[in-house]
């Protein structure tokens, strides 16, 4: 099929994944019209060959750990060369969810860009970047992307991770811009096509976990809140005093949440010892079934 949504994963958001994955079918007017597949950690041995190792990230040293909330991101890159440099595929975060049709994505005219991004701030000093949380490929013409010697190239110093999730590498000619409703942050209204629940630490179903994911760094041009940080996380461990997840202050985004998984349990998508595993795992916060008991049933399905 000539037409793809990628949801790249690790273990720690694979939840997150299966229910993105239903949200794009069961939102789609025409669901057979493209395939939808996963781009696990797992499947990519470079990844995990780095752990430990130091890498260059917003002009700083941070140490690549496998286990970190986000080790996925490098592969939003890869969905080109999966799909043999031919056709059109569109990559999101496991915590973006349609309720939209992204087949009007897939279909867009792309106006002569090879990919195509929401911007990532509205600072116009930032305004070249890309929010590459989701992306629209126009495959053929990204044969000059190699994950695997850019990833590498993080370690070496000669790219920054920073710039390259943000495309700052790539020739801006290639590049176009989303509306942002189709990368909404943390926010569900009436324009809303994908919502990306992207502030971690209010993620709907990992309230009340431990934080695991580590944050951005902040301390740049603070020298001695940086020496305290890297203290903390020499004595408490990687996320050690970083607290908890917290509540999503839009209760509707967490009843959007646990509505399609509530959905997915009941048609046998997501299973109930899946959901209990991943709990036992800490990747699901503990009282998800007494969510799931108070969460209203979604509105119908599209037409």
């Amino acid at each position: 099929m000539d037409k793809c949504v990628f949801v790249h994963t690790n273990e720690k958001q694979w939840l997150g994944a299966l229910v993105a994955e239903y949200s794009f079918r069961r939102n789609s007017r025409n669901p057979a019209a493209f395939d939808v597949k996963f781009i696990h950690t797992r499947d990519y041995p470079f990844l995990a060959a780095k752990e430990g190792q130091s890498f260059l990230r917003g002009g700083t040293q941070r140490v690549w750990r496998m286990d970190d909330l986000q080790s996925f991101t490098p592969l939003r890159f890869m969905p080109p060369k999966l799909m043999n440099w031919e056709g059109r595929a569109v990559v999101t975060d496991p915590d973006v969810f349609a309720v939209g049709d992204v087949n009007e994505l897939l279909d867009r005219d792309m106006a002569g860009a090879a990919v195509m991004g929401r911007h990532r701030s509205g600072k116009s000093e930032k305004g070249y970047q890309v929010a590459t949380s989701v992306l629209l490929m126009d495959c053929a013409r990204l044969r000059h992307w190699d994950v695997e010697a850019e990833f590498n190239q993080l370690f070496s110093g000669e790219k920054d991770y920073k710039e390259w999730m943000v495309l700052a590498y790539e020739d801006p000619a290639n590049i176009g811009y989303l509306e942002n409703c189709w990368n909404d942050f943390d926010n569900l209204d009436e324009e809303t096509r994908l919502i990306h629940n992207t502030k971690r630490k209010t993620q709907p179903w990992k309230t009340g976990l431990p934080v695991d994911y580590t944050p951005a760094n902040k301390f740049k041009n603070k020298p001695l809140l940086a020496s305290l940080n890297r203290l903390r996380a020499k004595v408490f461990g990687e996320y050690g005093l970083l607290g908890h997840y917290q509540e999503h202050p839009d209760r509707r985004q967490e009843e959007l949440f646990f509505g399609l998984l509530k959905e997915c349990i009941a048609n046998g998508h997501v299973s109930e010892d899946l959901v209990r595993d991943e709990i036992s795992k800490n990747h699901v916060r503990h009282d998800a079934f007494e969510v799931l008991d108070r969460t209203p049933d979604l509105d119908a399905k599209a037409a």
